[in-house]
C-alpha cells in the first residue's frame, strides 16, 4: 500500500556516463607526443565530453531526487522531519483558547489492542453520512477541535470523526511536532482508522479531510474505506502514486495545494493528475500562489483569502457526494 523508494541501480545517463569516462581513458593514453593539433583535439574532446558527462549526471541526480520526492507515500513524508528545511518551514502555532461545545471525546478498540479516541461531533439527526479528519503536522490539538465543530455546522447532515494518530500526544513546537512525525507507524495508523470506520457501521458513506500529514492519511483512509468511501479532500499531502493502488479507489478527491509548496510542489501535483486519470479516478486539484500549510489558522504565513476560497470548494465538494 506505501511505496517504498527505491534507488536506481542503473540508467541510461549512468551508462552513458561510464562510456565517456572510458572513452577520456582511452585517448588519453594513445596522445601522440609533441602534437600541437592533436593536442588542441584532445583538450576540445575532453572539455566536450567532460561537459556531456557532467549534463547526464546532473539529470541522473535529479531525476532520482525527482523519484523520491513525487513518489511519496506517508512514510516518506514523515521522513521529511529530518529536513530541517522542512521541519523550520512550519512556524509554531498561535496559541488558541478553545473549549469544546458539540464535539466529545469516545475511547475505541483497535485491532492491535491498544485503545484510541476520537473527537467526535455527531450530527443532530441519524445520518450515515461521516467525514474523517485527520490532524496535520501538530497532533489533534485544539485547532482540529474547532475545526472539527465548524465543519459539522457548515455541514448539518454529516458526523465529523477526528482520529488521533499521535496517540494523545500534542505539540506545541516545531522540533517535538517532527520527533512525533517521524514516529508514526503505517501499522498503528491503519488500525486507528479501521476502528473509526468499524464505528460508524457499514451503511456509513465516508468521507475524508486532512492537512499536511493529514492530508496523505485522508487519501490512505479513503482508501482503506474501500467501496463506503465517496468524498476525499487532501490539503497539500502526499497523494498515492501506486496505479494499482488508486484503481481501487472509491472515492472522487479533491486535492488542494500550495503553488510555493516546496514539498507537495507543482510537480508532484501534476504526476498526481496523470496518476489519477490512468487509473480512471476522478481528481479536481485547485492550487493557490502560497505557500505550505497556508490553511492553518495556528500559522503565522495563514492566508485567510485562499483557506476562505478552499473551505467554499471543499463544502460545495462534500455537499455534492454526501447526501
Amino acid at each position: 500500500m506505501f511505496f517504498v523508494v527505491k534507488e536506481k541501480t542503473q540508467s541510461s545517463q549512468s551508462i552513458f556516463t561510464k562510456a565517456t569516462i572510458r572513452f577520456l581513458q582511452k585517448i588519453m593514453f594513445n596522445i601522440p607526443p609533441n602534437t600541437m593539433r592533436t593536442s588542441i583535439m584532445f583538450t576540445f574532446s575532453f572539455c566536450l565530453f567532460a561537459y556531456f558527462a557532467l549534463v547526464a549526471t546532473a539529470k541522473e541526480k535529479k531525476s532520482i531526487a525527482h523519484d523520491k520526492k513525487s513518489c511519496c507515500s506517508t512514510e516518506s513524508f514523515a521522513s521529511l522531519t529530518s529536513d530541517k528545511t522542512f521541519v523550520n518551514a512550519h512556524l509554531d502555532p498561535l496559541p488558541l483558547n478553545f473549549s469544546a461545545t458539540t464535539g466529545t471525546w469516545v475511547t475505541l478498540k483497535t485491532s492491535d489492542g491498544t485503545d484510541t479516541k476520537i473527537f467526535e461531533v455527531k450530527s443532530n439527526k441519524p445520518t450515515n453520512n461521516i467525514i474523517i479528519m485527520v490532524h496535520e503536522f501538530w497532533g489533534l490539538n485544539e485547532y482540529i477541535q474547532r475545526e472539527a465543530e465548524q465543519l459539522q455546522q457548515s455541514l448539518p447532515n454529516v458526523t465529523v470523526i477526528a482520529v488521533d494518530l499521535y496517540d494523545g500526544k500534542v505539540a506545541t513546537d516545531r522540533e517535538t511536532a517532527g520527533k512525533y512525525m517521524s514516529a508514526v507507524k503505517k501499522e498503528r495508523c491503519e488500525a486507528i482508522i479501521h476502528a473509526a470506520i468499524a464505528h460508524v457501521g457499514t451503511n456509513a458513506r465516508i468521507g475524508t479531510i486532512g492537512w499536511c500529514f493529514g492530508g496523505g492519511w485522508s487519501m490512505q483512509a479513503a482508501l482503506l474505506a474501500g467501496k463506503q468511501a465517496s468524498a476525499c479532500v487532501l490539503y497539500y499531502g502526499i497523494p498515492e502514486t501506486d496505479i494499482a493502488k488508486l484503481k481501487t479507489l472509491h472515492a472522487d478527491v479533491l486535492g488542494v495545494f500550495g503553488k510555493k509548496d516546496k514539498w507537495i510542489n507543482p510537480e508532484v501535483v501534476a504526476k498526481f493528475e496523470k496518476d489519477m486519470k490512468q487509473a480512471g479516478k476522478k481528481l479536481t486539484a485547485k492550487s493557490y500562489d502560497a505557500d505550505h500549510a497556508f490553511a492553518n489558522p495556528s500559522n503565522p504565513k495563514f492566508d485567510k483569502a485562499a483557506t476562505e476560497d478552499a473551505r467554499k470548494i471543499t463544502l460545495d465538494f462534500f455537499k455534492g457526494r454526501l447526501k
